[in-house]
């Protein structure tokens, strides 16, 4: 069925696919709002633990084992640099930038304005999460360098999550192979991993800080993809209603 408006195919993403049964698509708007409210309560649970002090334990022995592994092989810190460039504003603007003008030169304003949409208020919702925390990062003495601003949650580990999944996700939508869809997917969860193990590693971060934004991240890539399937879901409904006129 196509978009009278933009004379493309609506498709279904990726994670809609793999969630919905044929002809019930109300099953997949419920499992994806279940799955947002379980990350929700999740992000939500750990802040809480967070701002009284209950993960301190937890965040200095993983991070004190970071910096033992980094001083028994300095080449990891290296690479660690290399993979948290991934997750920095610099790489996820130009890839948001480039795949969201490659969808508008496809003429799929939609898709392209998902793209933007969840990046631009992904970065905000973070930006404001930091400044209600106000978590301070962990000692410097403990890090591989020194980074400034509040930690909770990791803004690499949140964007990286947003803005991944979200066009790993427009990406599988274009495959008809399962397995092609759930490969992309997963190249694009492992990326998102590997950002935030390496903000660890190199101490920048305390580990509930990193965990926070994977599942804020999470979270904030299925709303969007949840919001442009019920918008689809419409038109293909209102063209349905249409054709049988």
């Amino acid at each position: 069925m196509r978009d009278r408006h933009e004379g493309l195919p609506i498709r279904t993403t990726a994670w809609y696919r793999l969630l919905k049964q044929r002809d019930q698509p109300v099953l997949a708007f419920l499992g994806f709002g279940l799955l947002i409210t379980l990350l929700g309560l999740a992000f939500a649970i750990l802040g809480s633990e967070v701002l009284e002090g209950e993960t301190h334990a937890f965040d200095l022995q993983i991070l004190q084992a970071a910096k033992s592994l980094r001083d028994a092989s300095p080449a990891l810190a290296e690479s660690m640099r290399d993979i948290t460039a991934l997750g920095s504003v610099a790489v996820l603007v130009a890839i948001s930038l480039f795949v969201a003008c490659y969808l508008l030169l496809l003429s799929n304003r939609r898709m392209a304005l998902l793209v933007a949409a969840a990046s631009l208020s992904g970065s905000l919702a973070v930006t404001l999460l930091k400044a209600g925390f106000g978590r301070l990062r962990p000692d410097p003495a403990l890090a591989h360098m020194v980074v400034s601003g509040a930690a909770f949650p990791s803004a690499h580990a949140s964007m990286s999550a947003v803005v991944y999944l979200t066009i790993a996700a427009l990406i599988a939508s274009l495959r008809s192979s399962r397995t092609e869809r759930v490969l992309i997917l997963t190249t694009a969860a492992l990326l998102s991993l590997l950002v935030g193990i390496s903000r660890i590693i190199l101490g920048v971060h305390w580990p509930t800080d990193v965990i926070a934004g994977w599942t804020f991240g999470t979270a904030w890539a299925l709303l969007w993809v949840l919001l442009y399937e019920a918008f689809a879901h419409r038109v293909r409904l209102a063209a349905v209603a249409n054709s049988s006129r």
